[in-house]
């Protein structure tokens, strides 16, 4: 395999994040004493302002919440500084000695550095979270007319997590009703629009995300996926976007009773997890360590060392991939009840993921692997159960699609449910059994390029549903085998849009993933080609 430039990924890289420097960059900024938190708050007030009425990333935000929490983040900080006596102003704090020059610079690093082991990871960094989890003092609206949009009384279980971790919460962001689909849009706002191509989806459900990074609004952003939610808006924007494993955080599978487990009361398994976005594998690395912030809460198999750090070592001591055993596949699951294909442009970033990782040393090979026929009716069946089950005030308001699933669960008998929950579990054993004799397996992102706002919407329920299958036709079976997964961007197209190929691991392998794709995008950038 080789680098070819093929004209479906012959486009120019660019960034449309307007000079906002990476998450990595501005923590290291924060411990060096370069720039206040309070500083980093007003900047990112004003992009919002300036910038988000042109991609309605953003649905909600307040701007005095966000300067408190910075407030608090500098008083932090400064904490930290007195009891360990490192120097309170950056690079001009390592002594009086004005000619000191490269010396001084490179104390406030070894301050800096030593800080950040005992510093949260996130501590001062503003972000939003998708409106379907509770900030206290925002209203959570679901994207949905059907709902009272009440003001979150205190955080929910992934805000609390953040927030001790550092994170300066502060925005809510774009998601489709009942965050149930691979778009961004609702029937109560404006679209989120994809900063690439403000025309364009920027994906979903995690789309006001991805948006407000990729189009520098903030920093860095969590998602949830539950069938693909993060990887298809990273995707569709130029990120890195990762899939914990179930059960990674525990806030994940924790349900109202505070019972942890990775299976729900019905028996079905539980979809939809956490994970970063981040416009390189450093910042989704970042990003991680801080939903994985509480060491003591682990899941096994995980390692204690934080991801940015082992990030930079493979970035700073690799010899490659060397021994890794990859596999690669364009089988979908969805095979069997859909006519999917691929574009030009998904195909030449699956060659190009595939080459980058031979040419970096490991071994890759076809994956045998065959979707099972009925997979598309058992996982259409655990995916839209919840929706019958709850509670709606307003069900006279919901959207098409969001009342036809309902209508379709609250008809299934509990049997047929039953049964449908134990084989979606046997479908997704067999998917990890057979993804599991490779270290990792490769496969198309998305389908194609992201497609029009409307393109979904502006349909019945059925026809939406099955192009978003086709769009996305790789991603809901990684969430039932209940492994990490990571898009990874390897191309443009000549009319501008980021091209990504999707790496499936083992149990527990998320930082693993995050290693490989640094690798990659630094194997790709010095041949220009991201």
């Amino acid at each position: 395999m080789s680098f070819e430039i093929p004209e479906a990924l012959s486009g120019v890289p660019r960034r449309v994040d307007d000079g906002l420097p990476l998450a990595v960059q501005l923590r290291n900024s924060l411990l060096a004493g370069e720039v206040s938190a309070v500083e980093l708050a007003h900047d990112v007030a004003e992009r919002v302002r300036s910038k988000n009425p042109d991609l309605n990333a953003v649905v909600t935000w307040d701007e005095d919440m966000l300067l408190a929490q910075a407030r608090e983040a500098d008083d932090a900080l400064a904490g930290y500084r007195d009891s360990s006596g490192s120097p309170a102003d950056g690079a001009n704090s390592s002594g009086s000695d004005s000619t000191g020059g490269d010396s001084a610079s490179s104390s406030s690093a070894t301050s800096a550095a030593s800080l950040g082991k005992r510093v949260p990871p996130l501590l001062g960094l503003p972000m939003g979270l998708k409106d379907g989890l509770d900030i206290a003092g925002l209203p959570t609206t679901y994207g949905s007319a059907s709902m009272d949009h009440v003001v979150a009384g205190e955080d929910g279980l992934h805000a609390a997590r953040l927030r001790s971790a550092g994170a300066n919460l502060f925005a809510k962001t774009s998601v489709p009703e009942f965050l149930l689909s691979c778009h961004s849009e609702n029937p109560i706002l404006p679209p989120a629009k994809n900063p690439l191509d403000v025309s364009r989806t920027p994906g979903g459900s995690s789309g006001g995300s991805a948006a407000a990074v990729a189009g520098g609004l903030m920093p860095v952003a969590p998602g949830s996926d539950g069938g693909g939610s993060v990887r298809i808006p990273a995707s569709a924007t130029g990120l890195i976007g990762l899939k914990l494993g179930r059960g990674a955080m525990v806030e994940d599978i924790t349900d109202e009773t505070g019972a942890a487990s990775p299976i729900d009361r019905w028996g079905a398994p539980k979809l939809s997890v956490t994970g970063p976005l981040g416009r390189d594998a450093r910042d989704a690395a970042l990003m991680l360590d801080g939903l994985l912030f509480d060491r003591s809460r682990l899941a096994a198999g995980h390692s204690a060392t934080p991801a940015l750090d082992s990030v930079e070592a493979a970035l700073d001591h690799s010899e490659g991939l060397a021994g890794l055993h990859v596999g690669f596949t364009r089988t979908s699951a969805f095979d069997s009840a859909l006519p999917v294909e691929i574009s030009a442009a998904a195909e030449a970033a699956f060659a190009r993921a595939c080459a980058v990782l031979e040419r970096l040393g490991a071994d890759v090979e076809e994956s045998p692997w065959q979707a099972p026929s009925d997979y598309d009716e058992t996982f259409r069946k655990v995916w839209t159960a919840w929706l019958g089950r709850t509670p709606i005030p307003y069900e006279d308001k919901l959207g098409e699609l969001a009342a036809s699933f309902r209508a379709e669960a609250q008809a299934r008998s509990e049997n047929e449910q039953e049964r449908a929950n134990e084989r979606l579990l046997e479908i997704g054993g067999s998917m990890s059994t057979a993804w599991g004799s490779f270290d990792v397996v490769v496969t198309p992102a998305m389908a194609e390029t992201p497609p029009p706002l409307g393109y979904f919407i502006d349909n019945d329920a059925e026809t939406d549903y099955r192009l978003q299958c086709l769009y996305t036709p790789y991603t809901s079976m990684v969430n039932v085998a209940g492994v990490p997964a990571v898009t990874v961007p390897v191309g443009w197209t000549p009319d501008g849009f980021s091209m990504s190929a999707q790496l499936i691991g083992r149990m527990g392998s998320e930082v693993h993933l995050l290693c490989i794709a640094a690798l990659m995008q630094r194997e790709l950038a010095s041949a220009g080609l991201i």
